[in-house]
């Protein structure tokens, strides 16, 4: 059973899929939940990207304890200089440099001779490992890349001090086969391959990237770089959850593991999901609402018999609860800590204390509190660090052939303020109202609401993207109100907005 690495780059990667950047807090809790997952390295970022970037990779690089931190990196020297920086202090640093190798890139992208490109990434991997002993180099575009040459470049590589080379789809343009193929070339010509680990990184756009990386592992590829909920770039990377899943569910057929505590990766997905504001299809495999649900009669009747009959994994596999929570509004906090326990949430003393309080006041409102309830309580529980408004309550008038109005009131400092204001629809008027409240002229460029539990009784998670002089945010509110959980996510925008985190 060979072991496989996986290399996740959601923080990185990820994060360039539109509508996925975090801030700092964010970028800090997801790698956290990446290290009780298992993953064998964290891409933290693109350290000379900004400086925010910079110091997110730098505190990922401090806060993470069993996996490895890497920085991406050009090929130039201010760029290594800058990742170094950045990871010099995690425990097991890595330098991740890169070099375009297609002769597409070469000639418009980079505007370098072949021999110009061999020349730099000789120079740059020395220089890195100058720094540090563990450092990866990707030939990017390698899948559309002449296969000799792509050769030479790997072998400069290695024999400039690479211990990982990865070999990029970088354009999703390559099949299984295609994959495999060269896989095996490379491990054929490529001089020092041998002592060096062999990774993939596939792009999705064909639909192709989670069966590129499962064809390259079966033809000797030994870490697979992916994300969760296959986000990233375009139409995103490929999906740790399923590349993980596939080697455990077919071990008989790919005699291949990895280190990923799978009984986390449910946990993950929704936490990644519930930061980014962008919701898990469905249909998604492994993680998606419908993945172990059954609704047919003839399947409905098999599982019952024998879950096996269709259930190809154990939905407790990857940290899926399969019971409903009996909760209600006379249950206590030990009851509430045994069920958050049993699927798998860890809260401090203080952290329960909050939950509790929603957990009743929700349970005020609804006859039974469910897993899904629990669930979107402990996920959404965040405020904003030193939050400037704090909402207090609000009154809203709608129908047709009446105004639409909107009184708000707020906390600041202490303090409560009010103000009324009449709009297109309910929302509009609270909106309106919130941005005279803060004084603020800020753009409504999304919104969205979903039911994140069942039921007519069900709570609604509001998310908005705001933006405000060049700064983007996203806010989240929850409630079974909707126009209330609408009002909480506006507010917790406004407090990104000035700086919260």
């Amino acid at each position: 059973m060979k072991q496989i690495k996986v290399f996740d780059t959601t923080l990185r990667d990820g994060e360039q899929s539109p509508g996925c950047s975090m801030n700092l807090m964010e970028k800090i809790e997801m790698a956290k939940q990446l290290d009780r997952l298992g993953v064998d390295v964290i891409e933290a970022g693109f350290a000379i990207a900004s400086p925010m970037d910079f110091k997110s990779v730098q505190t990922i690089a401090a806060n993470v304890t069993n996996c490895k931190v890497a920085s991406l990196a050009r090929c130039t020297k201010v760029d290594i200089d800058a990742a170094w920086e950045a990871v010099k202090n995690a425990k097991y640093p890595r330098i991740h440099v890169f070099l375009a190798t297609s002769d597409i890139h070469m000639e418009y992208k980079l505007r370098m001779t072949r021999e110009e490109v061999l020349a730099s990434i000789s120079e740059n991997v020395a220089y890195a490992k100058s720094f540090c002993e563990d450092i990866e180099f990707s030939a990017e575009d390698a899948s559309r890349s002449e296969w000799s040459f792509l050769a030479r470049a790997y072998t400069a590589a290695i024999a400039a001090g690479a211990t990982v080379i990865n070999v990029p789809d970088t354009v999703g343009y390559s099949t299984p086969q295609e994959m495999a193929n060269l896989i095996t070339y490379l491990r054929e010509n490529v001089e020092g391959i041998g002592n060096v680990d062999i990774s993939v990184h596939c792009h999705d756009d064909l639909g192709l990237a989670v069966a590129n990386t499962l064809a390259c592992i079966a033809a000797g590829a030994t870490q697979v770089e992916c994300t969760v909920n296959g986000i990233g770039e375009r139409a995103g990377n490929a999906s740790l959850e399923e590349i993980v899943m596939a080697l455990k569910t077919r071990q008989d057929f790919y005699q291949a593991d990895t280190n990923i505590n799978t009984k986390q990766i449910y946990r993950s997905s929704k936490l990644l999901s519930n930061i980014t504001g962008v919701p898990v299809a469905p249909s998604k495999s492994i993680v998606g609402a419908n993945a172990f649900a059954h609704e047919s009669g003839i399947h409905q009747h098999g599982v019952i018999a024998n879950a096996q009959t269709y259930e190809i994994m154990k939905s407790t596999d990857v940290g899926i609860p399969q019971n409903t929570m009996v909760l209600g509004k006379h249950s206590g906090k030990h009851a509430l800590r045994d069920r958050l326990e049993s699927m798998g949430f860890e809260v401090t003393p203080e952290q329960m204390e909050e939950i509790f309080v929603r957990f009743k006041k929700l349970a005020d409102r609804k006859k039974t509190i469910t897993s899904s309830d629990l669930e979107a309580l402990v996920l959404n529980r965040r405020r904003v660090d030193n939050a400037t408004y704090d909402f207090v309550s609000h009154v809203v008038t709608t129908g047709m052939g009446v105004p639409n109005t909107a009184c708000i009131k707020l906390s600041r400092d202490g303090e409560d303020i009010q103000d009324v204001a009449i709009g297109t629809g309910p929302l509009d008027a609270a909106f309106q109202v919130i941005n005279r409240l803060s004084g603020m002229d800020v753009t409504l460029t999304n919104f969205s609401l979903n039911a994140v539990t069942d039921g007519e009784d069900a709570i609604g998670e509001a998310t908005v993207k705001l933006s405000c002089n060049g700064k983007s945010v996203t806010g989240r509110g929850l409630s079974t109100d909707i126009i209330e959980s609408s009002i909480r996510a506006y507010v917790n925008g406004i407090n990104k907005l000035l700086g919260g985190h």
